[in-house]
């Protein structure tokens, strides 16, 4: 992806970024993060409201200021639990930029991004969530970002898996990224129970 998913992208970095995120909530999956440049910097956070944020089927990404920037939502019936993002605060009628959707619905599988638009996209995010290790690949099987376990850098000690690191690569857009770990988040917490959602473990990590 050579230019950002989101029109006028400020998150399209021109060297490799890597971005802190915080679960503002241990309880429950998508209760809210906070994002994290290397220099302590906020760059995008997710609040939630409401009694019972599991039963939210509509997350938004918004940056430092609160604009927002990005709405995934959960489309129903969908046989491959398939996630779609919108531009922006979503309103009745708009059409969504991307979806995210199981390869299979059968036992262990990869997730399925797809871009819309002309030319349209196409990626697979592979490894583990519930763990904080997958990648997500463009077509050409690149690595264009990865979620890691963070490790404190003073003590070396491996941080608890309501913090990690969200690595984009160049050319990447930290928006889209940030929308995608969003839709995992969810979907590890839907119905995968304490396991959460395995992809396939031979993915690079």
């Amino acid at each position: 992806m050579k230019e950002g998913l989101l029109e006028n992208s400020r998150f399209v970095f021109d060297q490799e970024t890597l971005l802190t995120v915080c679960k503002t909530c241990l309880f429950f999956p998508g209760d809210g993060f906070t994002v994290y440049d290397c220099k302590g910097q906020l760059v995008f956070r997710v609040d939630s409201y409401g009694p019972d944020p599991r039963d939210r089927s509509e997350v938004v990404l918004m940056d430092a200021h609160g604009r927002c920037l990005l709405t995934v939502r959960r489309k129903r019936p969908s046989l491959h639990q398939r996630w779609e993002g919108f531009e922006g605060e979503r309103t009745d009628g708009q059409k969504p930029i991307f979806s995210v959707r199981r390869s299979s619905i059968i036992g262990r599988s990869s997730m399925t991004v797809e871009v819309y638009g002309d030319p349209g996209e196409e990626y697979q995010i592979e490894g583990s969530f519930a763990q904080r290790c997958c990648t997500i690949f463009n077509a050409e099987k690149e690595s264009v970002a990865e979620i890691r376990r963070k490790v404190d850098a003073s003590t070396h000690v491996v941080l608890g898996k309501d913090v990690f690191s969200l690595c984009i690569k160049p050319g990447f857009d930290g928006a889209f990224g940030m929308g995608l770990v969003l839709v995992l988040d969810q979907i590890n917490g839907d119905d995968y129970g304490d396991d959460g959602i395995e992809m396939d473990p031979t993915a690079e990590g």
